[in-house]
Formats: C-alpha cells, structure tokens, sequence
C-alpha cells in the first residue's frame, strides 16, 4: 500500500544506485587533485584502489575492469618520473590484484541480484496463484483488502482470503494459519484450494466449512511429513444472498467481524462458534450459522489477529472500534490505507504480524 504523501520506493532506491554508480569516478576526480595540489604526489593516488573495489558494489565486471583500468593510468600519470620503476610497478600490480577482486565481487553480486529477480518473479506468481488480487466490486458489494506479511520481502503469510460470486449469493473466506513462515503459507494455500474447489456447489456455509476441514485432512494423509498436517487455521466464511439485505456468518474460531452503520460499530455475536480448521476432530463438528441485518450504507470488516492484537509500547491492544467509528465519515477505498499507516504507527515493533483486512462495503444506492 503506498503511504500518504511518502516519496516512492523506486525513486529512492534510483537516487541511492546513480549516487553508487558515481562514487568510483568521485573518489578518482578527488584523489587526483588532492595529488596535484599538495607537495607531497605520493600521498593521495595510493587511495586510488577505492575506485574499483567501490565500483563492484554497483557496476558490472565490464565496468568495474574499466575503473580499475582508470585508476591505474591515472596513478601513472601522477607518478611522472617521482618514483622509480620498481615502485611504480609494485603500486600497479597492487591496482591490479585489487581491480581482479572488485571483478570478482562484481561477478558474485550480479550473479546474485539475477538470482534475487528470477525468486521475486516466481514469488509474484505464487502470490497471483495462491493469494489472487480481489476484485473492487464484486455483485452488489465492494471489496477493499489490506494485506500485509510479516516477514522482511514476504508477499505472502500464513493469513488468506477468496472472494467468489456464486449463484444467489456472494461467498467470502479470511483466515489466519498458525504460526508463520513457509509451513503457513503451504496450509493456506491448501484451505484456499479447497475453498475455491467447494465454494460453487457447498449448499451452505456449514458444509463449505466441511469441505475445509476435509481438503487440510486429505493433504495432511496424503503427506503426513507435511508441516501443514500439523498446523490449525482459524476462518470466518460471509454468504451475502441476493435480494435480501443480511449477511449470514459462521466462525471457526475466528475474531468476530465488525458491522457498521454510521457511527455504530458492533461485532458479530457467534452463540457457537466452531473449533479451528484441523480442530473439529477434538469434537463434533457442528457448525452455527448467525444471520445480521447488512443493508445499504453498511460496512463489514474481517479482520486477522495481527490486526487486534498489535500493542503499543505499554501492552495495550489496538483499539479497532474506536477507530472504526472515527472512520466512519472517510471514503472507503481509504480505509486500508488508514488502518495499515495507524497500525504501523500504533505497534511498538511496526507490524510484526501478518495482517489481513477486508472491507465489505454496501454502497448506498446498491440494491
């Protein structure tokens, strides 16, 4: 999400490689004047060698050769008969020995940084695949998501959601995996292909959450190694039918929704909640479906644990509510926005969690 009236990313990251790109050729400009107008030629060409080992760190081997090759004419050059043979071949295979390195360190990081974009562009996939972008509108509701991963680069974490128009209704899906890393994501994505396998034909929320609880059993027999076999998901599933203004919920242990009407803001009341995704087991799983009035105006967010239990700096929890009604007058494609920069500015660590926030928002003239 971009970030208010912040400078972009691309932009700073732009500014930092040009200024890199002209620290070798600065420090050449630097060195040999510093040698011109000083008594003593032999004091400043010796930093002559910070030329190429810099010029790895941002240009290529073609290009780091060049500079090492600069850097020793211009060593050269100052020399002018002040030193003897012998020395100023002994200062030239040192530029030399140093220019070799610098192209071998050029070689390894472009190596790397190759490697780096064809992992981003495979994450990219993975995170079109598993985690595909929502749509804003979708039936008589739009949809506004904030998604966050907790971990440094991550474009993926152990929350998930799906949103899918289906005869009569729209069905929505957001969840929370426990814990993090690689194993959340592999659970995620296998609650994700159940949901969008089930999410047609399940007559009702009930046996859509069956169908979850089934897929994760399946995938966790079919590889009982699996890191996700062992792991539990909570999950809140929303149907929002056609032709009538309410919303029909059920919760496997999720934090309740919150409805608002105005200024109102009221969470979801579950009578019976179900247990976690790969949890019905410990019980039976009988699933409660509650039913609220949604019309138009309303607002619904689902929301992730990161979301309220960030703590500032004396343990207190995030107080979303409150928030919420303060909100209530703001458009709400900007919403996301709002909470994602309160969030990181309310945490005493930023965002440590991964967060995931969706608003489902009946416009006022829908019907």
């Amino acid at each position: 999400m971009p970030a208010g009236n912040r400078s972009r990313p691309g932009t700073a990251r732009r500014t930092q490689f040009n200024l890199g790109r002209a620290l070798p050729f600065l420090i050449l400009v630097l060195c040999v004047v510093a040698d011109l107008i000083t008594p003593d030629r032999e004091r400043f060409d010796r930093l002559l060698v910070a030329a190429p080992a810099l010029a790895a760190v941002t240009w290529s081997v073609r290009g780091t050769v060049g500079i090492g090759l600069l850097a020793m004419a211009a060593r050269a050059l100052l020399s002018r008969g002040d030193v003897g043979a012998a020395e100023l071949l002994a200062n030239e295979a040192v530029l030399a020995g140093v220019t070799a390195v610098a192209a071998w360190v050029s070689r390894v990081r472009t190596r790397y940084e190759q490697d780096l974009r064809e992992l981003t562009a495979v994450a990219e996939v993975v995170q079109r695949v598993v985690l595909r972008p929502l749509p804003a509108h979708l039936g008589r509701f739009d949809l506004r998501l904030l998604y966050v991963a907790a971990a440094a680069k991550a474009r993926i974490g152990g929350d998930f959601y799906e949103a899918v128009r289906v005869p009569g209704a729209v069905r929505i899906m957001l969840g929370d995996v426990q814990g993090k890393g690689l194993g959340a994501v592999e659970t995620a994505s296998v609650l994700l292909g159940s949901f969008r396998a089930a999410v047609v034909d399940a007559p009702d929320l009930a046996a859509l959450a069956d169908r979850l609880e089934e897929g994760l059993a399946r995938y966790g027999a079919w590889d009982p190694d699996s890191d996700a076999a062992e792991r539990f998901a909570t999950v809140v599933l929303v149907e929002l039918p056609d032709g009538r203004d309410v919303a029909r919920l059920l919760s496997c242990g999720h934090p309740a929704p919150l409805v608002q009407r105005g200024s109102a803001v009221e969470p979801v009341h579950f009578a019976d909640p179900s247990l976690p995704v790969n949890l019905a087991g410990l019980c039976d799983p009988r699933h409660r479906i509650e039913e609220v009035p949604f019309g138009p105006g309303d607002r619904m967010l689902l929301y992730t644990d990161g979301v309220s239990e960030t703590r500032d700096r004396t343990g207190t929890f995030y107080p979303l509510e409150l928030r919420l009604r303060g909100w209530a007058r703001e458009p709400a494609k900007e919403l996301p926005e709002l909470l994602h920069k309160d969030l990181a500015d309310y945490g005493a660590d930023g965002l440590d969690d991964d967060v995931a926030a969706l608003f489902v928002v009946f416009p006022p003239e829908a019907r």
